[in-house]
């Protein structure tokens, strides 16, 4: 297993550099998909993963310990070849530029992170249409797609083409859920069918994986292209994978260039990713386990209640009594246990979320924070 250094403790109003230097017990959020290390930690561990083999520099990203992360990836995703990106956004944008090619529209998710979350990128940068689907809903599903396909087949005069079909998978907002298998299936398959490319969004692959039971490699058989975030779970200070076919991959160089996306170093970042991607998936496979086990106990707890998401990953729903303080019990198990809670939504749930950091801890000493915790809040 890889260094499991103490994370940074991240409290309800916490800052970044508080890590627990009191002696107490190592650090646990509820709120990320991983540790988010402060400079300090991540220094560490770089440190230690130096001394005990020397981390192989890089040059503008080739070779060196970020050409050994990008074989890696390639060999866990079953594809040809693999390249270190700056940001899942680039990642994601030049994956749709490139597998379209001439064609201009690009059938996405209505809440995925290409749709919401990436500036209109693929309208402004890249002249590509981008078709959303699934409003309002964690996912679409085939006949949705069809009925757009038709749809826009019978009512554009002039053809400029759809080339890309994107599915994102788990889905962020989404509270985390992933997608049945059989319906990615479905979809894909129909995609080859019909000659349309495809892009899987895979920021958090590994988490899916650990909670559908379908490998990441599965999984990135069924698409040209996939993606996959360095820092969600991997503890990178930043960075992206992209992994496809080598003659499209070849392609990606020029095009990071040409958006700025050029570095003269990125190890800092490849030899952490490297460092924690050794063993992921027997880490999420525990933390799975050991989080059912931990939710089950605390809902035990009088005035608590935490609901796992339909279809869903690592994030649950935590709600609490009208007795209960969400606040409180935050700032208790902050100041107290080095246990940071999300604050609580207007709505008052609060969106608890697994990671590695609870391998730290029993669940037996979870339990003891937490009956101490939900007394301080009562009232």
């Amino acid at each position: 297993m890889p260094l499991l250094v103490p994370a940074a403790a991240f409290g309800r109003d916490a800052a970044p550099d508080d890590r627990g230097t009191d002696g107490g017990p190592a650090p646990v959020n509820f709120i990320y998909d991983g540790p988010m290390f402060s400079p300090r930690d991540y220094l560490n561990i770089l440190h230690e993963m130096d001394r005990a083999d020397p981390i192989e520099i890089d040059y503008y990203t080739n070779g060196g310990v970020t050409e050994a992360l990008e074989d890696e990836f390639a060999r866990i995703t079953g594809k040809e070849k693999a390249i270190y990106l700056p940001t899942g956004t680039m990642a994601n944008q030049l994956a749709m530029k490139v597998l379209n090619g001439e064609d201009t529209k690009v059938i996405v998710p209505d809440n995925s992170h290409i749709f919401r979350d990436e500036a209109d990128a693929a309208q402004s940068v890249h002249r590509l249409r981008l078709v959303p689907l699934g409003k309002g809903k964690p996912y679409y599903e085939l006949d949705e797609l069809k009925k757009e396909i038709d749809y826009i087949n019978r009512n554009e005069v002039f053809k400029s083409g759809l080339g890309t079909v994107v599915i994102e998978n788990p889905i962020r907002r989404a509270d985390g859920t992933v997608i049945p298998f059989e319906t990615i299936k479905e979809i894909t398959s129909y995609c080859r069918q019909q000659g349309y490319r495809l892009h899987l969004d895979g920021a958090r692959l590994h988490i899916a994986s650990a909670y559908s039971g379908i490998p990441v490699a599965e999984y990135a058989s069924l698409f040209d292209t996939v993606y996959v975030s360095l820092y969600k779970y991997l503890n990178a200070g930043s960075g992206a994978i992209l992994c496809g076919e080598a003659e499209l991959i070849a392609q990606m160089p020029h095009q990071i260039k040409i958006l700025g996306g050029s570095m003269l170093r990125a190890w800092s970042n490849t030899a952490m990713a490297l460092h924690f991607l050794k063993g992921v998936d027997e880490r999420w496979e525990q933390i799975s386990k050991t989080g059912s086990r931990l939710i089950s106990e605390l809902n035990k707890l009088d005035g608590l209640r935490i609901s796992p998401v339909e279809n869903g990953s690592n994030v649950y729903d935590m709600s609490l009594a009208k007795e209960i303080d969400p606040g409180k019990l935050a700032d208790y198990l902050h100041a107290s246990h080095h246990i940071s809670l999300r604050p609580a939504e207007e709505s008052g749930l609060v969106k608890f979320k697994l990671n590695e950091t609870l391998l730290s801890r029993s669940v037996e000493e979870f339990i003891v924070a937490w009956e101490a915790g939900l007394e301080q809040a009562r009232g």
